[in-house]
């Protein structure tokens, strides 16, 4: 699966949040959007994540960037996640991951000697004109927010 780079041109999406809404891409034009990809709603590492995130959002919305969190998730799951630790910001379900692909975050994943397919924890920061400022694979859940709140003081 290619991986994206910084200067690519974000792959496009048009997904379902945890209000029924369909969100997309382009709604973001002239607008900082950090997209990140988490593999399931209210588990450990993906609550850290999307929760630092959520605490981090004054000092993100301050450097003009919204925050955007995809998985596979269905909508009424993102719901539940969204409810539960007010994060605020669209959830979008990927049920088939086709975006995930696009985005080069859906690989093979290994959990105690079983191989699987999944998300690849993953962050992007998508400039106002729709390319990728910067790019984290494998990003750790306590490290998304430096990394992204780095790439756009950058």
């Amino acid at each position: 699966m290619p991986k994206l780079k910084p200067g690519d041109k974000a792959p496009d999406f048009a997904l379902t949040d945890q209000r029924g809404k369909t969100v997309k891409l382009k709604d973001f034009r002239g607008k900082k959007v950090v997209v990140y990809f988490y593999p399931k709603a209210d588990t450990p590492g993906c609550t850290t994540q999307s929760c630092s995130l959520r605490d981090a959002e004054p000092d993100l919305k301050k450097l003009k960037a919204k925050v955007v969190g995809i998985s596979p998730d269905t909508p009424e799951k993102q719901k539940k996640f969204d409810d539960k630790y007010g994060l605020g910001f669209p959830l979008l379900a990927d049920e088939n991951h086709n975006v995930a692909q696009a985005w080069g975050t859906w690989g093979k994943k290994t959990l105690y000697g079983r191989s699987f397919m999944g998300i690849i924890r993953s962050a992007f920061v998508v400039d106002e004109k729709g390319k990728l400022a910067d790019v984290f694979y494998k990003v750790s859940p306590k490290a998304t927010v430096p990394k992204v709140t780095e790439a756009l003081e950058g």
